[in-house]
C-alpha cells in the first residue's frame, strides 16, 4: 500500500470522523471510500484506536499550522484573534461538519486513551494560541489570558454545535458577532 493510500484513508476517516465522531470510523466504509480492501487499512492502522488517534492527531496539526498562517499572514495580534473563528466556520462550510476536536470530547469517555490524549492536545494547541495572541493585544493580563482562552474556545465550539444542529452557517456568524459584541472575543 502506498502512502497515497495511506493519506486517502487519513482524509477519508477526517471526514467521517467530522460527520459522525469516533463511533462513525468503520473500516469498510473507509475501504469502499477509497478503493480499496477493508483489511488493507490494517496495513498502516493496526486498530481502530490506532486510526482514530492518528486522524486526531492530523487534525491538530493541521489546525496548529492553520494558526501559524494566520499569524504569519498579519503581525496584528488583534486580527488574527477576528480570524479565529473561520477555522470552525469551515467546518460547516464542509457539509455542515464539526470540529473533530470537538465532536470527540462529546464521545470522550468511550475513546480509547491514546485518542483522547489527542483530543486533550487540539484543545491545548488552541488555548495556547489563543493565550499568547490575547497577552500580546493587552486586552487581559497574562494571567487572564489563560482563562480567557478557555472561554473564547468553549464558546466557538459551542457556537458551531448550535449552528450545525440547525444546519445554518448565519446562526454561527451571529454567535460569533454576539461573542464580540459582548466583549468576549475583541473586535
Amino acid at each position: 500500500m502506498s502512502l497515497s493510500s495511506k493519506e486517502a484513508i487519513l482524509a477519508a476517516a477526517r471526514r467521517a470522523a467530522q460527520a459522525h465522531g469516533y463511533g462513525g470510523l468503520n473500516f469498510r466504509d473507509l475501504a469502499e471510500e477509497v478503493g480499496i480492501r477493508a483489511a488493507s487499512i490494517y496495513y498502516h492502522f493496526p486498530s481502530k484506536a490506532d486510526l482514530g488517534a492518528a486522524v486526531a492527531k492530523r487534525y491538530r496539526e493541521d489546525t496548529a499550522a492553520r494558526l501559524e498562517a494566520i499569524q504569519a499572514e498579519t503581525a496584528d495580534p488583534l486580527l488574527c484573534l477576528h480570524r479565529y473563528p473561520e477555522i470552525f466556520r469551515q467546518s460547516l462550510e464542509n457539509g455542515n461538519r464539526l470540529c473533530l476536536g470537538s465532536f470527540m470530547s462529546a464521545e470522550y469517555d468511550d475513546l480509547p486513551e491514546m485518542v483522547k490524549l489527542q483530543v486533550q492536545a487540539f484543545a491545548d494547541v488552541n488555548m495556547a494560541w489563543l493565550s499568547n495572541l490575547l497577552s500580546a493585544t493587552g486586552v487581559v493580563n497574562t494571567r487572564m489570558a489563560e482563562q480567557r482562552a478557555r472561554a473564547i474556545f468553549a464558546a466557538i465550539a459551542g457556537a458551531q454545535l448550535m449552528a450545525r444542529s440547525r444546519s445554518d452557517i448565519s446562526l454561527f456568524d451571529a454567535l460569533i458577532e454576539s461573542y464580540r459584541q459582548a466583549g468576549l472575543l475583541p473586535a
